[in-house]
C-alpha cells in the first residue's frame, strides 16, 4: 500500500434504468469526470448497471403472482448483466481509459435468477471479482437471489485493501467483522439508502473499522425509468425517487465530504493512507481490541452450488 495521499471519488447520479448500455455510456462520463479531478478510486452506487427497482411490488402478495408483476420481472431479467460478458468489459474499459480503480453496483443475471453484486475493475481494465448480496432487504427477496460466502473479497491493490458491503448488508455486525478482519481500508458501500439515519451509519463503520468508508447513492427521477415504469400510482416526470445523500468518512469518523441531498454530483477526497495505521493505536476490532479468547467467528466462504457434477476418467 502507497504511503503518499490520492483522491478517491464517489459518484452521485441515476442509472438509466433497466438499459445497462445507456448507464454505461454515464458511467463512463462519470469515470472521466472524477479523473480529471485527480480521482484514483471510483464508486458508483448499488444496482447502478440495470437499475434499482425502486418502488415496483411486482404483483406479489402471499400465494399468488400478477400477470403483471411477471412481465415486470421480465423487464427486470432484460437489463441486467452477465458476469463476465460484454457490459464487464465495456466498464473495464472505462478504468483502463481513465487509469483507476472501479467499483460499481449491478444487477447480474445468472440462470433464471438476479443478483445485486458489486464489481470491482483495476486500472488495466481487468475485473478483479464481484461481490453478491448476501442479504437482500424487505421485498428485495421477491427479485434478487441470496449471496453466498464465496464471493466476499477484499483485494489488496497499491491504493489500499478494496471491498465493499452493500446498503443494508452494513447492518448485519458479523459481515463488517469478517471484512474488518480481511484488513479492509477502502470500505466501498453501493447504497439506496437516502435517509437522514444512513450518515450516522456510515460514520460508525468508519470509526469500528478504522477505515475510509465511501458511499454512493443515487439521485434519480421519476424520467430516469421508462415510460412503463409499473408504479403503484404515477408521478410526475421530475418526483425525486432517491435524492442521494452520498458521503465520504475518514477513520476517525469524520466527514469529509456529504452528504448532499437533491442534487446530481461528484464527491472526491484526499485518502491519507497514513491515519489509518494512526487511527488503530487505540482500536483494532479485528486485531488487539477483538479478545479471540472469548469471541470467535466462523464464516463459511465456500461457494453453494445446487447441482455439483462429479465426473470419471
Amino acid at each position: 500500500m502507497q504511503s503518499k495521499p490520492f483522491k478517491a471519488s464517489v459518484i452521485q447520479t441515476a442509472s438509466v434504468a433497466f438499459n445497462p448500455w445507456k448507464t454505461i455510456d454515464r458511467l463512463k462520463e462519470y469515470t472521466y469526470r472524477a479523473a480529471q479531478e485527480g480521482a484514483r478510486l471510483v464508486v458508483f452506487p448499488e444496482a447502478f448497471v440495470g437499475g434499482h427497482a425502486k418502488g415496483l411490488g411486482f404483483g406479489s402478495v402471499m400465494g399468488t403472482c400478477t400477470q403483471e408483476g411477471r412481465e415486470a420481472f421480465q423487464m427486470y431479467y432484460e437489463g441486467a448483466v452477465d458476469v463476465p460478458g460484454e457490459a464487464t468489459h465495456r466498464i473495464g474499459q472505462a478504468a483502463l481509459e481513465n487509469n483507476v480503480y472501479l467499483v460499481t453496483g449491478a444487477i447480474e443475471r445468472e440462470l433464471g435468477t438476479l443478483f445485486c453484486v458489486v464489481l470491482f475493475f483495476a486500472p488495466d481494465g481487468s475485473l478483479l471479482g464481484k461481490h453478491r448480496k448476501l442479504m437482500p432487504t424487505g421485498t428485495e427477496r421477491l427479485v434478487w437471489g441470496f449471496g453466498d460466502g464465496s464471493t466476499l473479497p477484499v483485494f489488496d491493490t497499491p491504493l489500499g485493501r478494496i471491498g465493499a458491503v452493500i446498503c443494508w448488508e452494513n447492518y448485519m455486525p458479523m459481515l463488517r467483522l469478517t471484512m474488518y478482519s480481511k484488513g479492509i481500508s477502502l470500505y466501498c458501500v453501493p447504497t439506496a439508502d437516502h435517509r437522514e439515519t444512513w450518515l450516522p451509519t456510515m460514520r460508525h463503520i468508519a470509526r469500528e473499522g478504522r477505515c475510509y468508508v465511501l458511499s454512493a447513492c443515487q439521485y434519480g427521477r421519476r424520467s430516469d425509468f421508462p415510460e412503463n415504469y409499473p408504479l403503484k400510482e404515477e408521478v410526475a416526470a421530475d418526483t425525486v425517487l432517491a435524492r442521494g445523500g452520498s458521503c465520504i468518512i475518514d477513520p476517525m469518523g469524520n466527514v469529509l465530504k456529504g452528504p448532499v441531498f437533491g442534487e446530481d454530483l461528484i464527491h472526491t477526497a484526499s485518502i491519507d493512507p497514513g491515519l489509518l495505521t494512526r487511527s488503530k493505536f487505540d482500536l483494532d476490532v479485528a486485531g488487539n481490541s477483538g479478545r479471540p479468547d472469548i469471541f470467535t467467528l466462523h464464516v463459511d466462504e465456500r461457494p453453494r452450488r445446487l447441482v455439483n457434477s462429479i465426473t470419471t476418467d
